[in-house]
């Protein structure tokens, strides 16, 4: 089929503002959910669950906790990129939707270890292995249900808004902190104020499936399936065929993801410990850094998504992975400068740099793969991935700090990261004119 063919055969049974709208609404409530999280990982959970720890070592479990939530996400994308690619991908975007909801609700619920001693934080294990487990199944589905719709000539823009659906969660969860952060002294927010945000998942995914409801699969995949139930395409599980087909390709993917998981879980989540633990100043300075960098990150990248569309994925993506290495040694040392405003330079400055990597993103890597075995493989190079890069992140951000006392082997670490995305863009062909009814190597 020529890229002209695919544009004009059938119309798309769901207007384009619509599957963006819900694209975004429903990545935005799971991504609220996840890096909720993170924050509370940083901020109450050490306290709440692991009381018995000096302050870094109680972090440490708390983003031990937080990192199992990675590990489920490979898992959760080989289930729901199995069916996504077998039954669709709206179905199985409801269901990752519901079950992060509820599992984030309940957390909001959870008796602390004061009150049920270590089976607290085994509970809590299991609500975030859950949580991994449904987001590991909404990117796939989320960035191929925009891709699939749009047009060819502005794939990358509209693609790259399940992307600003993570800083539009980030912003959410960071924001509702800020606030009660704002209106609450620390032993209230740390008694009960905590749970707020938590409890507030439940309202969200509500708007959020009320919204994905209405929307339908894009007619180049309805008529994939169509033609695969009545026999006329091979019916072998996506996930080993798309190992099969494209093993260059997924792990492209994954090295071009490195730099850009590591950056962001360090920009975004360790930041948080760096500055209340090591430099010893309030949650709130830090909160409000993280309040404007995720406007900026916002605004960022759904233009370099279409920047993408004119000049290329492959060069955006680029520039964000080099300009991710030069600026991590210049984020921290604005950060040890203890400047509120230099701390929210910084913080942007890393989220800019990133934008540039994850705006292209999503077009990128579903211009990788065929049509029906697109979500399996997305999801692999996408989600594995995040167990190595951003669910270790963290951790290793904390451990390198308690050894060494200083940023610098953490900024060398970032670097390395980024370098390995480098490396994985300049093995990659560019693939901004390639349609997504054909065989990605035609």
């Amino acid at each position: 089929m020529t890229e002209t063919n695919e544009r004009t055969a059938s119309p798309p049974r769901t207007g384009m503002g619509r599957v963006v709208v819900a694209s975004l609404v429903g990545t935005a409530v799971e991504w609220y959910d996840f890096f909720l999280y993170g924050a509370a990982a940083a901020l109450v959970f050490n306290k709440l669950f692991f009381p018995s720890s000096d302050p870094l070592v109680g972090v440490m479990l708390a983003f031990l906790t937080y990192a199992l939530g990675f590990v489920a996400r490979p898992i959760g994308g080989l289930v729901f990129g199995h069916f996504g690619d077998r039954l669709g991908r709206k179905k199985l975007l409801m269901v990752s939707l519901v079950l992060m909801g509820v599992s984030t609700a309940a957390i909001g619920l959870l008796p602390t270890y004061g009150s049920i001693g270590v089976w607290a934080a085994v509970i809590l294990t299991t609500l975030r292995l859950v949580q991994g487990f449904a987001v590991g199944g909404e990117w796939g589905g989320a960035v191929l249900l925009i891709s699939e719709h749009g047009s060819a000539e502005r794939r990358g823009f509209w693609a790259s808004w399940p992307q600003a659906g993570v800083p539009v969660g980030n912003l959410m969860a960071t924001g509702v902190l800020a606030i009660l952060a704002a209106t609450m002294d620390d032993a209230a927010f740390l008694s009960w104020g905590w749970r707020i945000p938590f409890l507030l998942s439940g309202v969200l995914v509500i708007l959020g499936f009320w919204i994905r409801s209405a929307v339908e699969d894009a007619p180049t995949f309805i008529k994939a399936k169509a033609l695969a139930d009545a026999g006329e395409a091979p019916r072998r599980a996506p996930a080993l065929e798309a190992l099969r087909r494209h093993p260059k390709q997924i792990l492209i993917c994954m090295a071009a993801r490195v730099g850009e998981n590591i950056s962001y879980y360090v920009i975004t989540a360790f930041v948080l410990t760096y500055v209340t633990t090591h430099l010893k100043l309030s949650s709130g300075v830090v909160l409000t850094a993280l309040l404007v960098a995720n406007v900026v990150h916002l605004v960022a990248i759904p233009v370099f998504g279409a920047l993408s569309d004119r000049v290329g994925r492959r060069p955006v993506y680029l520039a964000g992975a080099l300009g991710t290495a030069a600026w991590a040694p210049v984020f921290f040392h604005l950060l040890d400068t203890r400047q509120p405003g230099l701390i929210i330079v910084a913080v942007t400055g890393g989220l800019l740099m990133h934008a540039a990597m994850y705006g292209p993103q999503a077009a990128f890597f579903a211009e990788q793969f065929d049509i029906d075995v697109r979500y399996s493989a997305t999801s692999i190079g996408y989600q594995v991935t995040s167990i190595v890069a951003g669910s270790l992140a963290p951790l290793i951000a904390v451990a390198l700090l308690q050894s060494y006392g200083t940023a610098t082997p953490i900024a060398i670490y970032v670097a390395i990261g980024a370098a390995v995305s480098v490396l994985g863009i300049l093995a990659a062909k560019e693939t901004r004119q390639r349609g997504l009814a054909k065989p990605a190597g035609h």
